[in-house]
């Protein structure tokens, strides 16, 4: 997620702003190789948390979307990646092998883990050569909803994902179904690459480009039922309000590069999408989801696109949110959300009778990503069908407020940051601050520090701005997130301890924006 520079450049600027440097001229920070050694020191009290070990192998792959094949780079031969699945205070350890022909690197989204396992290379760690082995090691401290991906170009926007969730040992679990929703837009291997439609977006502008930084159980089934016969515009059962208006190829210009605009957020993105992905699948080969009516469920959503936000609804049913980017809020039932690149959102749904569609609308822009909950008898509703409930309240989930057991406590910040988002399609640039990755200045904080940052959004594009390391709360008393939504003229605040020493970064976590400048640094002092 970022483009080139040398490391000796970056760790200079950042540990010359922050008095990281040594009095010798050596550096002080964290290795930049894991210390498997000092794991540790992270490992929850008394050793009570189970180790756990798996292997990532990064390669060449041929996906099927559900009639589309595609070349791209993968985990798998499948989409999403493998699914990760442990407890608060288990060590889990990765050790990966890079089978592609570029450097890689694995950052896990969300995770407060310890600073040389984040995953930035040339902050963090090296790069991953091709042909390279790499380890991470690290304690997963909290329970919740992450995803793990590439911190190295625009590999995101590739198969190059998977989910991580996180039990908590002492949640109840009051649902009778669990189900993963991973969003997606799509674009690598149908005659374009994501460094294709970069190299239009800047010769568009005529810019040259910028400095930088290189920096199982998931997916249902495929729903082979019931296809929708010819000219089928109604809903898939009576009374769930659905109208046959999107559409759900999406194919404008098969990764286009004209900015699209939302009344919700503003500028809603710089790619048109050929295809919009639920758990791999194009709408018109929908995965499926399998329950009784009367049964409850889970869905834990996950917004893995790189330059889309998705509006989700499941027709027939309103959705009680419970979680935001892992951390429990107090529950508001809604009939849409809205999801920014990055976030998460759990919700619990109580299922009526029938086959409803579950539709992620491209926010902004046309198409849209489809699965299907069959609960009973029903055919098979149009790749195009669009719930009324789209069209009804729609949340953010950074309204909600946290649950009484993650509420940050009130307290006065000790130092807060103004970070101004700019930027531009033309030139084709994103800014924070005026500036562009490595030229942002470093965020200075000190350990026991309550930190404010005030995301103040200049340009006329939303932005999903994500903080490594760390939880913040939005607001006071808001929900406990990592990433958030900052759309054009607002100004968002955020709070968090500085309880997690380390570099790390905060970006916008459109792939697009921050491989052309809009992240920087947070970076402790010792």
């Amino acid at each position: 997620m970022g483009p080139t520079i040398s490391r000796r450049r970056l760790l200079g600027a950042v540990a010359g702003a922050v008095g990281l440097v040594s009095t010798s001229g050596g550096w002080d920070g964290p290795a930049l190789r894991p210390r498997l050694d000092a794991a540790d020191a992270n490992v929850a009290p008394d050793g009570a948390g189970r180790r756990l070990t798996m292997a990532l192998r990064p390669r060449a792959v041929t996906l099927d979307l559900g009639g589309p094949q595609v070349h791209t780079w993968g985990y798998t031969e499948d989409l999403p990646g493998p699914l990760i699945r442990a407890r608060a205070g288990d060590v889990l350890r990765v050790d990966l092998v890079n089978h592609l022909p570029a450097d890689t690197s694995v950052h896990w989204h969300g995770i407060a883990l310890r600073n040389d396992m984040d995953g930035v290379p040339g902050l963090t760690q090296p790069p991953i050569g091709a042909g390279r082995r790499y380890t991470y090691e690290f304690t997963l401290p909290d329970p919740g909803t992450y995803f793990y991906h590439p911190h190295s170009g625009l590999q995101l926007d590739r198969a190059l994902y998977g989910v991580l969730i996180v039990d908590d040992p002492h949640e109840a679990g009051r649902y009778d179904h669990e189900w993963i929703v991973v969003i997606d837009d799509w674009i690598d291997g149908t005659g374009r690459t994501p460094e294709d439609v970069l190299a239009a977006l800047r010769e568009m502008s005529g810019h040259g480009g910028t400095p930088g930084m290189h920096h199982e159980g998931v997916h249902g089934e495929d729903d082979p039922e019931d296809a929708p016969s010819s000219g089928h515009g109604g809903p898939a059962t009576s009374g769930h309000g659905g109208t046959d208006t999107a559409d759900a190829g999406g194919h404008g210009d098969m990764g286009g590069t004209e900015m699209m605009t939302s009344p919700l957020l503003g500028g809603a993105g710089d790619v048109s999408y050929p295809h919009h992905l639920v758990n791999g699948r194009v709408p018109t080969a929908p995965r499926s989801f399998r329950a009784r009516p009367g049964e409850r469920a889970r869905i834990r959503f996950i917004n893995a696109g790189s330059d889309t936000a998705y509006r989700v609804a499941l027709a027939g049913h309103r959705l009680t949110v419970t979680h935001t980017d892992g951390f429990p809020v107090h529950p508001v039932a809604t009939d849409a959300l809205m999801l920014g690149m990055g976030e998460r959102v759990d919700v619990t749904v109580e299922l009526g009778d029938g086959v409803f569609p579950l539709v992620a609308a491209a926010e902004g822009k046309s198409g849209q990503g489809l699965a299907l909950v069959r609960t009973g008898a029903g055919t098979r509703p149009p790749a195009t069908i669009r719930p009324a409930e789209l069209d009804r309240r729609v949340l953010d989930s950074a309204t909600l407020r946290a649950a009484e057991s993650v509420v940050l406590a009130a307290r006065r910040p000790d130092r807060v940051h103004r970070l101004e988002l700019g930027g531009s399609m033309m030139p084709y640039r994103w800014t924070i601050n005026g500036d562009v990755f490595p030229d942002t200045q470093p965020l200075a904080v000190e350990q026991g520090e309550r930190v404010r940052l005030e995301f103040v959004n200049r340009s006329d594009m939303f932005h999903p701005m994500h903080l490594h390391g760390h939880t913040f709360a939005v607001g006071a008393g808001g929900a406990r997130k990592d990433t958030v939504i900052v759309v054009p003229d607002q100004t968002v605040t955020v709070d968090f301890d500085a309880d997690n020493p380390g570099r790390w970064m905060t970006h916008c976590h459109n792939a697009y924006h921050a491989e052309t400048g809009m992240m920087a640094t947070l970076a402790y002092r010792t």
